[in-house]
């Protein structure tokens, strides 16, 4: 395997499990947190977001299936001006903050403390960033072949989007009751 998928496959693997980690932490040690973790999102609309979320990840799958399968790092140029290690950056900005989220979350939930609020909005923000970068990188991306995979990996990515840049960074920080 090529050395810089080798360490974008390694991003994945660390980042994703300490994302699932911390979940699995905050709501082990508190399993009546979860209920707080909505916020203000209304009742009516939890279930769509939750479907929402499901769909996001499955876009993360789909699009790290075409970074990791389908993409050649010696060839790849973003924008004619960047290589396929942009991707490794942008997937830490995605990755580290989401790991960051839910301790974060909880820590506010108990403490309340404005300068724990600041951080979490600033984490959301950078995912918000990173996944929008990673859908930019896609559509400049070169050289591609309009196959199957690069279809899926950019609509995986639009909705990842929806929910990192829209749902979590705007709606779900607009409806928290901070």
């Amino acid at each position: 395997m090529h050395p810089q998928k080798r360490a974008l496959l390694w991003i994945v693997l660390l980042g994703g499990a300490s994302v699932l980690a911390s979940y699995a932490y905050s709501w082990a040690t508190d399993p009546t947190i979860l209920a707080e973790f909505w916020g203000g999102v209304p009742q009516v609309v939890r279930p769509a977001y939750a479907i929402a979320m499901l769909f996001a990840a499955a876009g993360f799958f789909a699009y790290s299936y075409y970074l990791l399968f389908c993409v050649d790092p010696d060839d790849a140029r973003i924008a004619g001006r960047f290589g396929y290690g942009l991707f490794s950056l942008l997937y830490l900005m995605i990755l580290i903050p989401s790991a960051l989220w839910t301790p974060l979350t909880s820590a506010w939930l108990e403490h309340g403390r404005t300068v724990l609020w600041v951080a979490i909005r600033l984490a959301l923000f950078v995912v918000a960033a990173g996944s929008i970068g990673l859908l930019v990188a896609l559509l400049a991306l070169q050289p591609r072949q309009t196959t199957w995979a690069y279809r899926l990996a950019v609509a995986g990515s639009m909705v990842f989007c929806l929910q990192t840049a829209i749902l979590d960074a705007i709606v779900w920080v607009a409806l928290f009751p901070a």
